[in-house]
């Protein structure tokens, strides 16, 4: 395949300072990919035999929204919608405010009320049309009424080739699904020393070699999810990222949460060249709830870029987005994180927080939390806790033998043992503690067997 640039990926709901450089990004995939079938499903046969789909799940809720509402369209008359409907000519009416691009369309999707064209994903659509393309067909996993069921998908990839999943979920009405989701490549190519180099090692506090040049991938691999969380269902999803330093990885999501719906989002990324993450979920329904939990590390010369959009329209929503990584060498990490409080969700209340180690001086952190409020009658809050190892800690660890470069070593398999402690199988265990060798010297000596008791 031809090299592809997608550009105003992963884009901020409303566009801050040009000059900080992250109101979106820019995606490359490497030039030469070979289109690969690297995904696999393991799942009983009800979840995949279905006649259910994503579609029709979300024209039943609009369905049931307009006849809430008595299926009358165009009778809000905020100022706001008026100016946001009005013929651009139109300039006679001074009690109509002026309008931003973001402000005139989220008015005109709030006046509509339309589920299906509000649907968005945290990446974007161009994004998600390549990975349907790799894909090739649409994994469907639907839950019946009341049912707790269980499914993994595994995407492979391999050097010089381009791989992805396309999944759609849909939870039936007081059903529980567990999904994990696995994007794991090993670079074939490199032998063992230049696979260290390329897991980006564990740099010395300055940048030392591995700032020398950026990580260049060689392969790619990604998922597209949609999920439609019925009434009252519980869909708790799981993301391992474990790639090796010549990949780019694409994982983009989107959520509609139907009323009383639970969605549980963990997301572990701990390898990859390039890592772009997206997520957006539109909590549509009264006392929906969505909690994401993100979990990163970021080595050598790697980059993550995550971009979170939780619009609350229900009443009495609720919405926690908590991240915590590790950055060393010459890594670079973007964050936005948006909280959309959307007219009418009144009751609502939306936190965001993230904890950023910065283990070398050599790193590079971009957070910015985001709250956007159209109500009165809500909650939001946010905070990023971000900085070094304070001095007199890395005397305290000095004194005890421990070099900078030891300490570093010591966060980064932290991070790693956390993952595997936590990894939903076997599988994924051990692909944290490839990464782990990669990285770190005696890192591979951990058991299998350890990690095992531990997480019993």
């Amino acid at each position: 395949m031809d090299a592809l640039t997608m550009q105003h990926m992963s884009a901020m709901p409303a566009p801050t300072w040009r000059w900080l450089r992250m109101n979106d990004t820019e995606i490359e995939v490497p030039e030469g990919l070979e289109r690969m079938d690297g995904a696999s499903v393991e799942a009983e046969d009800a979840l995949l035999d279905t006649t259910e789909s994503f579609e029709a799940a979300v024209a039943g809720l609009q369905e049931r929204l307009d006849a809430a509402r008595g299926g009358v369209q165009g009778s809000d008359d905020r100022a706001c919608v008026r100016a946001a409907q009005r013929a651009r000519e139109d300039v006679a009416d001074l009690d109509t405010p002026a309008l931003s691009r973001y402000q005139r369309r989220a008015a005109l999707e709030e006046a509509a009320g339309d589920v299906t064209a509000a649907f968005e994903t945290g990446i974007g659509a161009d994004a998600r049309a390549y990975l349907g393309f790799l894909a090739g067909s649409t994994i469907t996993l639907a839950t019946g009424a009341g049912e707790a069921k269980a499914a993994t998908v595994r995407v492979e990839g391999a050097t010089g080739g381009a791989a992805a999943a396309s999944i759609d979920v849909v939870a039936a009405p007081g059903s529980t699904l567990d999904l994990a989701i696995s994007l794991n490549a090993e670079d074939e190519d490199a032998n063992a020393a230049e696979g260290t180099a390329a897991g980006g090692g564990c740099a010395s506090a300055d940048g030392g070699a591995d700032a020398a040049e950026p990580t260049r991938a060689r392969g790619l691999i990604g998922s597209a999810l949609r999920v439609f969380a019925g009434a009252n269902a519980r869909v708790n999803v799981t993301v391992y990222i474990t790639a090796d330093s010549a990949f780019t990885v694409l994982d983009d999501a989107g959520y509609v949460l139907d009323e009383g719906a639970r969605v549980t989002v963990r997301h572990v990324v701990l390898g990859g060249a390039h890592t772009y993450t997206g997520l957006a979920a539109d909590l549509r329904g009264d006392t929906a709830r969505m909690d994401i939990d993100t979990r990163y590390l970021a080595s050598g010369s790697e980059s993550r870029d995550f971009n979170y959009v939780i619009r609350q329209r229900g009443r009495r929503t609720i919405s926690n987005m908590d991240a915590n990584g590790v950055l060393t060498g010459s890594a670079k990490k973007v964050l936005r994180g948006t909280i959309d409080l959307v007219h009418g969700c009144k009751g609502s209340e939306g936190a965001e927080n993230e904890t950023v180690l910065l283990a070398s001086r050599g790193v590079d952190n971009k957070t910015v939390p985001v709250i956007l409020c159209d109500e009165d009658d809500v909650a939001g809050n946010h905070g990023a806790t971000i900085g070094h190892v304070r001095p007199e800690q890395l005397f305290y660890l000095g004194c005890r033998g421990l070099s900078e470069e030891a300490a570093e070593a010591l966060f980064t398999a932290a991070k790693l043992e956390d993952a595997a402690l936590s990894a939903p199988d076997a599988e994924m265990r051990e692909n944290v503690l490839r990464l782990g060798r990669a990285l770190i010297d005696g890192f591979g000596d951990i058991e299998d067997e350890d990690f095992e008791e531990d997480a019993a």
